[in-house]
């Protein structure tokens, strides 16, 4: 588990409770009140000596820290709002064997980069030691146990953001990064609450040892559905079916030591159907047909199905799972009939356990979902640097899941976004100074170097 060598730093984040006696203390040296990253006084608009108030960022996940990171270095305080006790906490709740699906050298956040030491395909528990790491290096001013539940308009311009508490901060420049895998989806399938078995989410699975010597059935065959399903074979179920909805694309996570991330960073620009006809070429030559054995080519291609937000699965031992029969295929769960769970195939079958690997929902419904900015998927309809013009410095990063990796896709957006925040307030400022006569403020210094 990670050390604790972070949570002890005075740098280390706050629970909300503490915030009206900590501190954090900014490169400069001059002391600035925790207290001050929730309250609700500090003025949006006015002249220079009106009190500017920090960006706040809602959301102490890898996006979230490599904002206020970028910002910070742009000399632009960012506070962070966190509702568990601690950064990372998606992660922390994440089950045991799980590892990065991207290599480490592409995986760092900006300013930081992950440690050698953790090897190349990260595991959770060092994720999470390296979030706790990034916040303490870049001494971030996180505000923990702070739940933001629904962002407003501000009568004088910017916005309010309504947490826990009765906080009502007041910002001009928001970003929001509460996470892709935010609020976990469990299909309401005919029947579902006759079946007397366990039936749990994959967000509340953590590993194999309640389930050895037990018949188990995983439905989805995302990337966590998958490698579930090959945790439970080799810790010890007696027998484990994978429910297919859709046949998923498969590809090895390295081939030859190159690994598949680096090939979806060189392909995403390209024509899908050409991207499609190359993976086509490329599955035949490196992953055996397993259609005998239940999981058939899909019909549609790879990158096509990228751009429809299906993420292929990267192989991490479900193909020498299926061929040994350690896990079989079966139909899509069409509903359960007290023990027995019926497929869409017409079979039926009556395992003892269900883990559900159907995904995540974004959760922005609640936060921000009155401000006409979400498409019909609940996803942000603009992300990163671009801000809709009904909704002027509100900010979204990490609603995406990119071919190129999670992690890398946010590490550019957070310069991306602190560019433009900084551009934007650049701008702002000169308004201001020519409304006074002072003069046209500097213009912004260029992108800091946080590699």
């Amino acid at each position: 588990m990670p050390d604790d060598a972070a949570h002890a730093s005075s740098s280390a984040p706050r629970s909300a409770a503490s915030l009206s006696s900590a501190s954090r203390a900014p490169s400069d040296g001059t002391a600035v009140p925790a207290a001050a990253a929730v309250s609700g006084g500090a003025s949006v608009s006015g002249g220079a000596s009106a009190v500017v108030p920090p960006v706040y960022v809602v959301g102490g996940g890898p996006g979230g820290l490599a904002v206020a990171a970028a910002l910070g270095a742009y000399g632009i305080r960012a506070v962070v709002l966190e509702k568990a006790d601690a950064v990372g906490a998606s992660w922390r709740g994440h089950y045991d064997r799980l590892r990065l699906h991207t290599t480490r050298r592409l995986s760092g956040l900006p300013g930081l980069p992950i440690p050698r030491a953790y090897g190349r395909w990260v595991a959770r528990d060092d994720v999470v030691r390296y979030l706790e790491q990034y916040a303490e290096h870049h001494r971030l001013e996180v505000a923990t146990g702070v739940e933001v539940r629904r962002v407003d308009r501000a009568a004088e311009g910017g916005w309010v953001l309504h947490a826990n508490g009765g906080r009502a901060p007041a910002a001009r420049t928001v970003v929001i990064a509460t996470g892709y895998n935010h609020t976990p989806y469990l299909p309401d399938w005919p029947g579902r609450d006759s079946y007397p078995g366990d039936l749990l989410h994959a967000g509340d699975y953590r590993n194999a040892a309640p389930y050895a010597g037990k018949d188990v059935l995983v439905v989805g065959t995302g990337n966590t559905g998958a490698e579930i399903a090959v945790d439970l074979a080799e810790g010890g179920a007696a027998r484990v079916r994978l429910a297919v909805r859709t046949a998923p694309h498969i590809v090895r996570r390295s081939t030859a030591g190159w690994p598949a991330q680096a090939t979806g960073i060189l392909v995403r620009r390209l024509p899908p159907r050409a991207v499609d006809r190359a993976a086509r070429v490329m599955r035949r030559l490196s992953v055996p047909d397993l259609s005998e054995h239940g999981l058939p080519m899909p019909d549609t291609g790879l990158y096509s199905r990228v751009l429809e937000g299906a993420i292929p699965v990267q192989d991490v031992g479900l193909i020498d799972a299926v061929q040994r029969g350690a896990v079989r295929p079966v139909g899509a769960v069409a509903s359960f009939d007290g023990g027995v769970v019926r497929l869409a195939d017409g079979d039926a079958i009556e395992p003892e356990a269900v883990i559900a690997a159907t995904g995540y929902r974004r959760g922005l419904d609640g936060l921000v979902g009155h401000l006409g900015l979400l498409d019909t998927r609940g996803r942000p309809r603009v992300h990163g640097p671009r801000t809709l013009p009904s909704c002027p410095g509100l900010h979204f990063t990490g609603y995406t899941n990119p071919i190129s990796g999670m992690f890398r896709e946010l590490s550019h957006d957070a310069r991306r976004i602190a560019h433009a925040i900084a551009e934007a307030r650049a701008h702002q400022d000169q308004d201001q100074d020519q409304d006074q006569d002072q003069g046209p403020a500097p213009a912004p210094a260029s992108a800091p170097d946080l590699r």
